[in-house]
C-alpha cells in the first residue's frame, strides 16, 4: 500500500496541469506529497492531440507551444473574410505530446510526486479514513493506493441527463503543401464554406505553423460523428475546393468527439474525490475549448493545498456562463439561430478581446448583454423561456 496525501488519476492535461501546479508544502510547512496514475499505452491513453487558447503573455507552458498567432479570420458562407488582431492576446496551439514533455521534466526534479502507469479499476472512499485507489499495472500486478484527497480526470462512463445532446466532432490533418500558400500570422477559427449539414453546422479550421505546414480540420456540431471516409472526403473538399492549396502530404492526424449539452457535471463524486477536466465541467459547452479552464481549475486546487484548506475545484465556468451555452444550444439545435450567421455577426461586431473574454466565459453582466445585443433577440428570448419546461433526456446509446 503507497499512501500519500493526493491521488491525481489520468495523465492528460487536467492531470498533469495539477501535478504541475501542486507546492511541495503548505503555508504551515507541511510536506505535500502526490502519486499520478496515468493509464498505460494501449486503449484507455488518449492519442495525441492538441489544445488552443489564448493569453497575453508568454505563460507557463510557453516552451511547448507549437504555434501562436496575432490574428484571427472568420469567413461567412458567401466567402466574407473578417479578420482581427487580437493584441495583446495571442491564439495558441499545444500539442499534447510536447505538453507532456515538459512536465515530465518538471515532475523529474519534483521527487515529491511520484509518477507510476497503471489502470484504476475502483475508488473506495471510507468516511474519515484515506479513499483507496485500486488499480493494476501493465503486467497485472495489483497496485493499492491510499490518500487523503483523489483528483480523478479519467472520462466519464455516461454523461448525465440533459436538454440538449450535441457533439462537436472533428477531423484534422497535419499537412505540407508544395507552394507558400498559408500564412503564418493567421489562424482561421471558423471557415464557413464548407457544405453545411441539415441539422447543426459545419467550418474549416486552419492553424499555419509555417507557409508550407498547417493543422486543417473539418468540424461539425451535430447529433453524431462521421465516419473516417465521410471525414476525409470533406477534409479534401475543404482543402482542394475551398482553399486550393494543391497537393498535400498528410504529416499526422488527429480526431476527436466533445459533447456539447446542457448537462450538470459536478466536481464532487465523493467527499474526497473530485473529478478534474473534462469531466470536472471544463470544457465550454458552447465552444468545445477546454485548456483555459483546466488551468484555472487546477491552479484554484493547487492554491487551496497550499493554504492547507479542502481542495475542492471551483466551477470552472460561472453559472451565467451556463445558462447562456443552454440557450445558445438549444437555439442551435432547433435550428431557430442560424449557427454560421450568428458566429460570423458576433466576431463582425464585438470587439474581439471582449468576445474572447465572453467565449471563455470571463465577462462581466454588461459586457454579456452587449454581446447578447448582436444576437437575434426573438428566437433567444423564446429558447429562454422554454428551456424551464424542458425535462433532462438521457443520453442516446452511441
Amino acid at each position: 500500500m503507497v499512501e500519500s496525501d493526493i491521488v491525481i488519476v489520468g495523465g492528460g492535461a487536467a492531470g498533469l496541469s495539477l501535478a504541475h501546479r501542486l507546492p511541495r508544502n503548505t503555508v504551515r510547512r507541511q510536506a505535500v506529497s502526490a502519486v499520478l496514475v496515468d493509464a498505460p499505452a494501449g486503449p484507455l491513453r488518449a492519442p495525441p492531440r492538441t489544445w488552443c487558447f489564448w493569453e497575453a503573455d508568454r505563460g507557463r507552458y510557453h516552451s511547448a507551444v507549437t504555434a501562436s498567432w496575432e490574428w484571427l479570420r472568420i469567413h461567412s458562407r458567401r466567402g466574407t473574410p473578417v479578420l482581427r488582431p487580437i493584441a495583446p492576446l495571442r491564439y495558441k496551439m499545444i500539442r499534447s505530446d510536447d505538453f507532456e514533455a515538459l512536465v515530465a521534466d518538471d515532475l523529474a526534479q519534483r521527487p515529491w510526486i511520484r509518477r507510476i502507469e497503471a489502470t484504476v479499476h475502483d475508488l473506495a472512499f471510507r468516511a474519515g479514513g484515506p479513499t483507496h485507489v485500486r488499480a493494476t499495472d501493465a503486467s497485472g500486478a495489483r497496485v493499492d493506493l491510499a490518500a487523503r484527497w483523489v483528483f480523478d480526470s479519467r472520462p466519464l462512463h455516461r454523461l448525465p441527463a440533459a436538454r440538449t445532446h450535441l457533439l462537436q466532432h472533428f477531423r484534422g490533418w497535419f499537412v505540407r503543401t508544395r507552394r507558400p500558400v498559408f500564412d503564418p500570422a493567421v489562424a482561421e477559427l471558423m471557415d464557413f464554406r464548407t457544405p453545411q449539414p441539415a441539422r447543426g453546422l459545419s467550418f474549416g479550421y486552419v492553424l499555419p505553423t509555417s507557409r508550407h505546414t498547417a493543422l486543417v480540420e473539418y468540424t461539425e456540431f451535430g447529433p453524431a460523428p462521421l465516419t473516417a471516409d465521410a471525414y476525409d472526403t470533406a477534409l479534401e473538399h475543404y482543402m482542394h475546393h475551398v482553399l486550393g492549396i494543391g497537393p498535400v502530404q498528410v504529416l499526422a492526424t488527429e480526431q476527436g468527439v466533445i459533447p456539447m449539452t446542457d448537462a450538470v457535471l459536478t466536481a464532487r463524486a465523493a467527499p474526497t474525490v473530485f473529478r478534474i477536466g473534462v469531466a470536472g465541467g471544463c470544457t465550454r459547452p458552447s465552444t468545445g475549448y477546454t485548456f483555459a479552464a483546466i488551468q484555472r481549475q487546477t491552479e484554484a486546487v493547487a492554491r487551496a493545498v497550499r493554504a492547507g484548506r479542502r481542495p475542492a475545484p471551483p466551477p470552472p465556468h460561472p453559472r451565467r456562463a451556463r445558462m447562456m451555452d443552454a440557450v445558445l444550444l438549444r437555439a442551435l439545435d432547433t435550428g431557430r439561430v442560424d449557427g454560421p450567421d450568428f458566429f460570423c455577426r458576433l466576431f463582425d461586431r464585438v470587439p474581439v478581446t471582449r468576445l474572447l473574454r465572453f467565449l471563455d466565459g470571463r465577462t462581466r453582466l454588461y459586457e454579456d448583454l452587449a454581446v447578447g445585443a448582436h444576437a437575434p433577440v426573438a428566437p433567444m428570448l423564446r429558447t429562454a423561456a422554454e428551456l424551464r419546461w424542458l425535462p433532462r433526456r438521457p443520453f442516446p446509446a452511441p
